[in-house]
């Protein structure tokens, strides 16, 4: 029987706007509000990465500066507002440079404002036809590599701001150009950098006081201080004009609707792709709440909106300036409002305060972020399970070619590895062990077409008329492979040799032929009904299952503790393990003609399991099971009738005295019997379930069994096995219960009555 899990309380705190409590908590304390302390610092945090970021993504863009900052405002406070990722950032993203450039190239600013807000309505009604819950399948590993390669494209970037020289458009171009960054080192950038990076390495080592302040915030502060008073000349953040200014109203292009048409779609579907991603891999950074992506859809899609119109360059999840939200300790979306609300502010009312900020000291921050994106478990893992190789591909072209891309081929990667899992067949031959035993040849999986190639030559391997078995252990089987393997077997039988074959899996093999294939479920039932001699049985254990129950025996070789000491009646048909999903070591079983408790002292064997399951094994409960159609009521209802068992012998006749008393109660009224009558069920079954209580009552009288149950220390229970639909009764003293939960109740007479 399986260990019962101990209770887990649930905890007594509810996420904001959550239950428990709800309106005494609102009012005292509003979501927004409620975690102001994790989420105002974050915020500024994730403003000093989102604002370089911005600025430098406009510019690669082709777009007016300032733009950038039109869409990290709109990014902030209205897709933080309505997206369903509780801490995704939104603003503009690398991932849409080259995109963006090529359409100001190609249509101008406005008309490319136009596209962006016409984007944005594509989005809502992506997000409205609720299609976003397609980005869960996406497989973990390139996620993962997708997180590494823009960590390694952000270290590559800033390692030339921090180094003092401007950074290329590519990855490939700023590592070919490191050599020469470090030749021409600007020492006063490059020492503000590292200790940026110092500062953040060192600061989870500071008292617990200290570390109340975020990382990088001190980080950054320190960095400008020292910048200020040791460095006046280094290169700092550069605005130009007002962010009111940079107000620009979208415009619709004169003609060529078609690339226009297609610039919407092409920039809606990157767009939604790149905050999809970005939203499952902040889940994954995270414990709280999950992403509703179809909401998320909207949110970013109504942002898009707004800043097209606006003159804001696109908008999706960014994952940079999320992982650095979650990384600052936020809490809630309050966090991403809030940044977008600084950004504002700042870039409207303190320009001047802004371009403090040395850009070494923002890249020695980003270099950290970089850093802290590429997880050596990750690798660990992937190495693992067998996916190092797309990890390391996406990882590549993530860096040396885009996010779209790299994503893109990391996904067809993992496909085709999947399918590659998912449809290779294990077909092997294996040599007897002994000249008079037969060749085996086992074949495990999904039996496809796809598998043809395998089988053909490993069948070829068997010698000419030889014995063969043919081990089938297949979740899949199609008509093409069942064909081939009939076709083998004839040619195989026409030189002098045999084929049997044995099914192991789910599938029937006779069913290929006449039936579309389909994928069966998995089962834990045993086998069917053994038509074979003993020890060919236990061969075929040898060979199929011995592997599999050594681990489940490997804790018992010096001892067993089972939890139960299970009486029940010799019948065949009736297996204790199966019934109550047991393993070795769970039961301590007893099976007697009639599963029946002899009084004290008329039977050994009663009384020594008894004492030592009780005194010995301390066994917990102890069960009498009974079942439908059973030989020894059928014999005691023939007596009744007759007055002659002699048939069966002297010994047979005798050992019913166990049972007769059964028998009497069931004429003098028992209520099990009258409930079982009830439901349907025959005078034999009748008889078998007030057989139950009576040995359960027989139980109460013996001197081991007896003061255990009246101390509580042993809990008795009355089980009866209906073969007929493989149910489970409860039988007690007074009644019967079905235990089964499909089959409810008042249903039991038309199936008895159907089945009798």
């Amino acid at each position: 029987m399986e260990a019962r899990p101990a209770a887990v309380s649930a905890p007594s705190h509810s996420p904001p706007g959550g239950g428990g409590g709800g309106r005494r908590r609102f009012l005292s304390r509003p979501p927004f509000f409620a975690h102001l302390g994790a989420d105002v610092p974050a915020s500024l945090v994730v403003f000093l990465v989102a604002l370089p970021l911005s600025l430098g993504i406009a510019a690669a863009s082709g777009a007016p500066i300032m733009a950038g900052l039109i869409a990290a405002t709109i990014g902030g406070i209205v897709a933080g507002s309505l997206g369903g990722s509780p801490l995704q950032v939104s603003g503009p993203a690398a991932g849409l440079t080259v995109v963006v450039a090529g359409l100001v190239q190609e249509f101008g600013w406005q008309v490319t404002c136009a596209i962006t807000a016409a984007a944005g309505v594509v989005q809502l009604l992506l997000g409205f036809s609720r299609v976003g819950r397609a980005a869960l399948a996406v497989s973990p590993v390139v996620v993962k590599a997708m997180l590494a390669g823009i960590g390694v494209t952000i270290i590559l970037q800033q390692l030339h701001v921090i180094l003092g020289s401007r950074p290329a458009g590519s990855a490939l171009e700023n590592l070919a150009g490191l050599p020469a960054a470090i030749t021409n080192l600007e020492l006063h950038a490059a020492l503000l950098g590292l200790a940026v990076v110092a500062i953040l390495l060192c600061w989870k080592f500071l008292p617990a006081a200290v570390r109340r302040i975020p990382g990088p915030l001190a980080a950054v502060a320190a960095g400008t201080a020292l910048s200020v008073a040791f460095a006046p000349g280094v290169e700092r953040i550069s605005l130009d004009g007002s962010i009111v200014d940079a107000i620009a109203l979208p415009q619709l292009p004169d003609g060529n609707w078609r690339a226009f048409a297609f610039a919407v779609m092409t920039m809606a579907l990157i767009a939604s792709i790149e905050s999809l991603l970005s939203a499952v891999a902040v889940d994954k950074m995270q414990t709280g709440p999950r992403t509703n992506l179809n909401r998320e859809l909207i949110g970013q899609g109504t942002a898009n909106i707004l800043s097209g119109s606006l003159g804001g360059l696109p908008v999706t999840g960014v994952i940079v300036r999320s992982a650095t939200n979650v990384e600052a300790g936020a809490a809630t979306r309050t966090s991403a409002v809030l940044h977008g609300v600084w950004i504002l502010a700042f870039s409207a009312l303190f320009s001047g305060l802004i371009q403090l900020i040395p850009l070494a000291v923002l890249a020695g921050l980003l270099v950290v972020i970089g850093a802290r994106l590429i997880k050596v478990a990750d690798i660990r893992t992937s190495l693992r399970t067998g996916d190092l190789p797309i990890y390391a591909v996406t990882l590549v072209c993530v860096v040396f070619l885009n996010l779209l891309e790299g994503v893109m081929i990391g996904l067809a990667l993992a496909a085709a590895n999947v399918l590659w899992r998912v449809l290779r067949a294990q077909i092997h031959a294996h040599p007897p062990a002994a000249p008079s035993s037969p060749w085996r040849v086992t074949i495990a999986g999904s039996c496809s077409f796809f598998a043809l190639p395998k089988l053909n030559p490993v069948l070829q391997v068997v010698p000419a008329g030889r014995n063969v078995v043919v081990e089938l252990n297949a979740d899949y089987v199609d008509h093409s492979f069942r064909e081939a393997l009939l076709a083998w077997q004839l040619q195989h039988q026409a030189t002098g040799g045999t084929v049997r074959l044995e099914e192991h899996g789910n599938t029937v093999f006779q069913d290929a032929g006449h039936q579309a294939p389909r994928r069966e479920e998995a089962t834990e039932l045993p086998l069917p009904p053994r038509k074979e001699p003993l020890l060919v049985g236990v061969n075929k254990y040898h060979r199929r299952f011995a592997h599999q129950v050594r681990p489940l025996v490997h804790d018992l070789t010096e001892g067993q503790n089972p939890d139960s000491l299970f009486v029940a009646c010799v019948d065949s048909r009736v297996n204790p393990n199966l019934i109550t999903s047991s393993g070795p070591g769970d039961l301590l079983t007893l099976r007697n003609i009639g599963n029946v408790v002899c009084s004290h002292g008329r039977d050994a064997s009663i009384d020594s399991a008894l004492s030592f399951a009780v005194n010995g094994l301390r066994v917990q409960s102890l069960v009498i099971c009974g079942h439908s159609n059973c030989g020894a009521m059928n014999a005691l209802l023939a007596e009744a009738d007759s007055g002659d068992n002699s048939s069966l012998g002297p010994a047979f006749t005798q050992w019913l005295d166990h049972a007769r008393p059964s028998y009497a109660a069931l004429l003098a009224g028992h209520p099990v019997g009258k409930q079982a009558a009830a439901a349907g069920y025959g005078t034999v079954d009748q008889l078998s379930m007030v057989n139950v209580a009576v040995q359960l009552a027989k139980l109460q009288d013996h001197p081991v069994a007896g003061p255990a149950l009246a101390d509580g220390t042993v809990q008795a229970t009355g089980l009866f096995y209906d073969i007929a639909t493989a149910r489970v009764l409860q039988v007690s003293a007074d009644g019967i219960e079905n235990l089964d939960p499909a089959f409810g109740a008042g249903c039991r007479g038309s199936v008895a009555a159907a089945g009798r």
